[in-house]
């Protein structure tokens, strides 16, 4: 169950995160911050979909371990926009608690995966 949770809502986080950075860049402008945001908030479902096909324990804890720090390095970007103004306190809240609903299933299966190797 939660590895389908976990893709269904890093997933969901990643359309967010293209919206953001269509809005953000047609809107106000701003395409650095949003840019790196883009990548690591797109490149969490990425990763867990690549662990979905990982060729051994090992390397499927390898992917979730990457997805985990994709998800740390979000947060930081969408810290950062919402301190620079860029993001309005109620959608910086609403996108980090996703982020860190993702950050919270991804250590969990991260712990459960390196106690099962």
């Amino acid at each position: 169950m939660k590895g389908n949770v976990i893709s269904y809502k890093s997933k969901r986080f990643a359309v967010r995160v293209i919206r953001l950075y269509q809005h953000l860049t047609e809107h106000k402008r701003e395409f650095v911050l949003s840019k790196q945001l883009l990548r690591s908030g797109t490149s969490i479902g990425a990763n867990v979909r690549e662990a979905g096909r990982a060729q051994s324990k090992k390397d499927f804890t390898s992917k979730m371990n990457i997805a985990l720090k994709e998800a740390a390095e979000s947060e930081y970007w969408l810290e950062l926009l919402q301190e620079t103004d860029y993001l309005t306190r109620p959608e910086y809240d609403s996108l980090a608690q996703d982020c860190g609903e993702l950050n919270r299933l991804l250590i969990s299966i991260v712990r459960t995966s390196n106690t099962n190797v």
